[in-house]
């Protein structure tokens, strides 16, 4: 049996589902109890709450602050701009939800109703859910274990009450770890479209992205492509490229051409993205004739695409185990 990532010991093992790594998974009392337990029921109740939502795609990013929050907030934004297509943002970056800043919605709280937990909207058609609209402050921190953390995101997934839509965003924490095994397990039986990867243009950067790209074959999560994000800067008045962060190894370009995974293309640096992103509003609105913006614009498209060309994927599921 090929070695599972976070120290699964594997359902085979003496130490299935009672090991420490094994705290929080939604599979352990299946493997605790060996052949015949009833997995955890979350996972069909997270698959019928699924059936409203069209496509699922995961933001992943192997190293902190390489835009990944970023990325996944003008994902959205880009989407909704079509006022027909009804997109949900939601934040599993537990520790650090920094969605509700980049969304406007600092402030805002979750309402409950019969029907679950309802989304915070910026638009009628762009609904977002995160632990931070669930927090007093947003300077509190959530000093969570695992199986608290894997709670919360069973919550989001199974009682947030969506609605019908188009497509759902999910942005990650970075790295490969309890988050990722959960949301990728809760919505196995559901399938997952697919997930989007960020990188910076440095090798530092590029190394943990090799280390997301295993987690994404273990776990048998399809990959739609890479962003380069941070690519670069364009002078604004010269029109001249820098480059900040210098790809010594070749980029993401390279990394792709070498793993054979889509590279979707490359964001430049727009200080504008970070100003907007601490206004709460949208890039594409404050600077609608940036490169940045065309850039973007061209991923997303590239992403519609890919989603619109795969529907033979619908049905099939995930992996719902860690090994």
């Amino acid at each position: 049996m090929e070695e599972a990532p976070h120290g699964c010991p594997g359902a085979d093992s003496a130490q299935a589902g009672r090991g420490a790594s094994c705290q929080g998974c939604p599979n352990q009392r299946l493997c605790a109890s060996g052949a015949g337990a009833a997995p955890d029921p979350a996972v069909e109740e997270i698959k019928e709450k699924m059936k409203t939502v069209k496509h699922r795609i995961l933001v992943l990013s192997g190293k902190g602050g390489v835009g990944k929050s970023t990325f996944s907030a003008h994902l959205a934004h880009g989407l909704a701009e079509d006022g027909d297509t009804q997109v949900a943002l939601l934040d599993i970056d537990i520790c650090g939800p920094s969605i509700p800043k980049i969304m406007g919605l600092e402030g805002e709280q979750v309402h409950q109703s019969g029907s679950g937990w309802s989304p915070v909207y910026v638009e009628d058609n762009l609904g977002v859910m995160s632990v931070g609209f669930l927090l007093s402050s947003p300077d509190d921190a959530v000093i969570w274990r695992g199986p608290k953390k894997n709670g919360m995101i069973k919550q989001f997934l199974r009682d947030v009450d969506w609605g019908d839509v188009d497509y759902l965003i999910v942005d990650t924490p970075p790295g490969t770890s309890d988050e990722h095994l959960s949301v990728v397990q809760y919505l196995a039986a559901a399938h997952i479209d697919g997930a989007v990867i960020l990188t910076t243009p440095q090798e530092v950067a590029l190394q943990d992205v090799r280390k997301e790209i295993s987690f994404c074959h273990k776990v048998k999560l399809p990959i739609i492509g890479v962003v380069e994000n941070m690519s670069g800067f364009i002078c604004p008045k010269c029109k001249k490229e820098s480059q900040i962060f210098p790809p010594t190894t070749g980029g993401a370009e390279a990394m792709c051409q070498d793993l054979k995974i889509p590279l979707l293309g490359r964001v430049p640096l727009d200080p504008l993205i970070g100003k907007s992103c601490d206004k709460g509003q949208s890039f594409f609105v404050e600077a609608p004739d940036s490169p940045a913006t065309a850039a973007y614009r061209s991923i997303i498209h590239r992403i519609q695409e890919f989603c619109s060309s795969h529907p033979s994927l619908k049905g099939t599921e995930t992996s719902a185990t860690c090994s």
